[in-house]
């Protein structure tokens, strides 16, 4: 699909400030900045010898005038060298252009995917996550290409047309003349024509795009594609789309064709004239046979490399586009994470203080999520929070990991601002159990590990009993070494939930959220889970986060939130006995329904 898209991507325009910004690569390049000017070299050394073979080549033929065989011995073999020292510095040029174009790139994504991983929460939920992997796949390609290929073919082709012409002056002015008064009539049609083209593509892209997207969500959603035994739908959906891309694709080929026709019209024209001048040069006694001949090719040389420049040019706008997005990713502002993973880390206690804390999300800045939110959770405290769909309830777990800045207000953890702490050290005090467990598509132990990357395998298996996920992993056949496939899927949902427990165990956070982490489970699952929740509690402060109000009756602290305010607050038997309380009515709700 990269290789697809990498056709229709955007150009920029080639002016001092993009040349500038696409000249910013080669600082990742490090030490191999040296391979790229000696390909430069042997560049240089690859067109000079190209430009002598037509000149040899009329030499050559001229000797049958002259019936001079020693003579056409010695061209024919200094021909044979010339072409010997291109092979040889044409696999120079390109092994050393490959070699600085693979060590740069390597560094590009690096610096690519690193900042792309520390860039805040409010980024990515800005972005779309196919318009990030487009970035580093189409995106580094095209670049990838240009600097290994098309950046070397340009500068040929651009040798081959300048010293090509002044060679051509060399053979005959008046031939010379004649073919570049052509020159002008192509360039301005090419430029004319190519704009018009360009837009017809543009069109193409899009609906190609468009119907990518329909692909993304179907592939994303087959479970409810399946479920709604919609496949005749998408496809017929899809099918649309397609057919829309082709009407287009075949209209702009047709100008396509127009302007090739043209082209070639032009070009092969301009030498048929080119010819017929010279042969009546020739038998004026003006030039001789070997002299046309040299002309023939160094014009066929001069025509092909003007008819393939426009080409090159058009991917070098792509490769600066390409360049230019990449470093818009580059300059966005990651968060602060240490890269010293030796360092020794803040133990904190984990008491939890939000005193006024207001919030609005950066996307929707009119609604206020949070307002004056005021609460306390003090070590080894089970603190629940309940209330409506869209109360704000996962916004405290957001802004407690700092996933997002707080609008107003002040969240303290022991008594120190969590933006005083390294963020490393306040994320590595805590650990979250998600209502949608994501595990990465490795093993299970390598998921589990993921709470403690140097843990032990007596330590992961002690994690996983607490999690009450040791038996269940007993029973697969591989074991711990059992792949869980993309998310997750190959397990049931109380077991990722398990799974995640375990990895939260093995952190040994000092502050626990639990963010619904049981309403999507049946009984016997929550029941085990809970079970193992409570372990994971002990000794350490829990924020818990629930829609299920019987898994919160032993909380120390409920928190009732309702319209991005606390509304009510106490143990379950204080917010029972109020009357027309929120938490009373949620309750009678629930257990009446059981």
């Amino acid at each position: 699909m990269a290789r697809f898209k990498e056709n229709d991507l955007p150009k920029s325009k080639i002016t001092a400030t993009s040349l500038s910004k696409a000249k910013t690569i080669f600082t990742y390049a490090g030490n191999h900045k040296w391979k790229f000017f000696i390909g430069l070299i042997f560049l240089l050394l690859t067109g000079a010898t190209a430009l002598a073979f037509p000149k040899l080549m009329g030499m050559l033929v001229d000797c049958v005038k002259n019936k001079d065989n020693d003579q056409a011995n010695t061209i024919a073999l200094g021909l044979i060298a010339i072409l010997f020292l291109q092979s040889f510095f044409s696999f120079f040029r390109l092994s050393l252009f490959v070699n600085f174009t693979e060590n740069t790139l390597a560094n590009l994504r690096l610096a690519l995917y690193t900042n792309l991983v520390k860039l805040p929460m409010t980024f990515f939920s800005q972005k779309r996550v196919g318009e990030l992997n487009s970035r580093i796949s189409a995106d580094i390609t095209q670049i990838q290409d240009t600097l290994t290929t098309t950046i070397a073919e340009f500068l040929r082709q651009f040798i081959l047309i300048i010293g090509g012409v002044i060679l051509l002056a060399t053979e005959s002015l008046k031939l010379t003349l004649l073919m570049l008064s052509v020159v002008p009539l192509v360039a301005i049609a090419a430029v004319v024509f190519g704009r018009f083209i360009r837009k017809y593509s543009k069109k193409v892209q899009d609906q190609v795009a468009e119907s990518q997207v329909i692909v993304e969500e179907t592939m994303q959603g087959i479970s409810i594609v399946k479920a709604f035994a919609n496949e005749w739908y998408e496809i017929t959906r899809y099918k649309g789309k397609i057919s829309d891309v082709v009407k287009l694709a075949i209209k702009g080929g047709k100008y396509r064709g127009y302007f090739a026709s043209f082209i070639i019209f032009c070009l092969f024209g301009a030498i048929v004239a080119v010819v017929w001048f010279g042969v009546r040069l020739s038998i004026a006694g003006e030039m001789s046979v070997g002299q046309l001949i040299s002309f023939v090719l160094y014009s066929t040389f001069v025509g092909a490399s003007f008819g393939g420049i426009a080409e090159l040019y058009a991917q070098i706008q792509k490769a600066i586009g390409a360049t230019e997005r990449v470093f818009e990713l580059l300059d966005e502002n990651p968060e602060k994470i240490n890269s010293d993973s030796n360092k020794n880390k803040e133990k904190i206690k984990g008491d939890v203080t939000f005193n006024n804390v207001a919030f609005s999300y950066p996307t929707r800045q009119e609604i206020q999520v949070l307002k004056n939110v005021n609460f306390k959770a003090e070590f080894g405290q089970k603190i629940a929070i309940v209330g409506p769909s869209g109360a704000g309830k996962s916004t405290i777990s957001s802004l407690l990991l700092r996933f997002y800045d707080i609008t107003s207000g002040e969240i303290t953890v022991d008594g120190k601002n969590i933006y005083d702490y390294d963020l490393e050290d306040l994320r590595g005090n805590m650990s979250i159990v998600p209502q949608d467990v994501i595990l990465f598509g490795g093993t299970i132990r390598e998921n589990i590990a993921y709470g403690k990357p140097d843990a032990s395998d007596e330590e992961i298996v002690v994690a996983a009993k607490q999690a009450n996920a040791f038996n269940f992993i007993e029973g697969f056949p591989e074991k711990f070494e059992t792949l869980v496939g993309e998310r997750g899927v190959k397990l049931s949902g109380g077991q990722r939930q398990r799974i995640a427990i375990a990895r939260a165990l093995l952190k040994n956070p000092s502050i626990l959220i639990l963010d619904e982490a049981t309403s999507s489970l049946d009984s016997e699952s929550e029941k085990l889970v809970q079970e193992a929740l409570e372990v994971l509690m002990e000794g350490r402060t829990s924020i818990i986060i629930a829609h299920r109000l019987s898994t919160i009756r032993n909380a120390d602290k409920i928190l009732v939130l309702d319209n991005g305010k606390i509304s009510e607050e106490g143990t379950h038997q204080e917010l029972i006995n109020l009357e027309n309380g929120i938490y009373k009515n949620l309750s009678n709700l629930q257990f009446s329904n059981s």
